[in-house]
């Protein structure tokens, strides 16, 4: 088949637009990670060819939020190429996002997907999940021609709708945008930073706190407990008397000389005790 000839948006690559990609990009039902790969590559080419700058929403030169930098590139980039092929739940919760700021939006799946109820009134391009060659070059044609022809349409007619307006009159959600100094800029994605280092550390200590204690500390409790026992002293009362247990564990516990470098004995000690006394 003959490759169609597309008119180029902008012959200016400083002023190339962008096009945005949603799509799944780790495995889900019986496509793996480098199908998708592979289907990226597809849309990418056929992106190109339609003169824009392909780019996933969820990419971003500088660092952030990423939930934030989604919205955004769904409200900011002049048209989506979005991919429900297996009906990937962020796929289509991003989709729905794109869909209620009603700006240019082109669907796809494959042809092992069955179409949603409630956006089965758009016009969705199909492609063979196999990726088979030749229908592969057909659909990239198709897809580049209908990301031309959707963006012109969007120029040229201010009552231009994807969805939403087809159902009614509606006033389309925004997000502002606010001017800031590039110091003030720094400091917010700074503090973006910071938010996120914090939960990750947030995540690391609730991991941390419920791994196993190492066997180092149940042998030294164990060996407390014995010499609780073994002197007839209740083990409520067992903080009393730490500074004889300290002066037998450091010099007669085998179980002190094997503990982990790292770990401070004292602080293991004072730890366990506070444990058995409450009980």
């Amino acid at each position: 088949m003959t490759k169609t000839a597309v008119e180029p948006v902008t012959n200016d690559p400083a002023e190339q637009l962008i096009c945005g990609i949603v799509m799944p990009i780790s495995a889900i039902g019986d496509c793996n990670e480098q199908h998708w790969a592979e289907v990226h590559s597809i849309l990418k080419d056929a992106i190109k060819d339609a003169n824009f700058e392909p780019n996933l929403v969820s990419n971003a030169d500088e660092v952030g939020v990423i939930h934030k930098r989604i919205i955004e590139n769904l409200y900011n980039n002049p048209i989506v190429v979005c991919d429900i092929s297996a009906k990937n739940p962020n796929v289509m919760f991003e989709l729905g996002l794109r869909l209620a700021f009603d700006k240019p939006t082109i669907v796809i799946k494959d042809d092992q997907t069955s179409y949603n109820f409630d956006t089965s009134p758009i016009e969705h391009l199909n492609y063979p999940r196999n990726l088979r060659f030749h229908d592969i070059v057909e659909f990239k044609q198709q897809l580049t021609r209908k990301i031309t022809a959707t963006y012109e349409a969007s120029r040229k007619s201010d009552g231009f709708t994807t969805f939403l307006k087809h159902f009614g009159t509606f006033n389309v959600a925004k997000i502002e945008t606010t001017e800031v100094s590039a110091e003030k800029y720094i400091l917010q994605q700074l503090d973006d930073i910071q938010l996120q280092l914090k939960a990750l550390s947030n995540q690391a200590s609730k991991r941390s706190s419920i791994q196993p204690r190492p066997i180092a500390f149940i042998n030294l409790e164990a060996e407390l407990r014995t010499y609780a026992i073994e002197r007839g002293i209740e083990l409520s009362d067992l903080p009393a008397h730490k500074l004889e247990l300290l002066n037998y564990i450091f010099h007669n516990s085998v179980t002190a000389r094997a503990f982990p470098s790292e770990v401070n004995l004292g602080v293991a000690i004072d730890e366990i005790l506070q444990k058995i006394s409450k009980e």
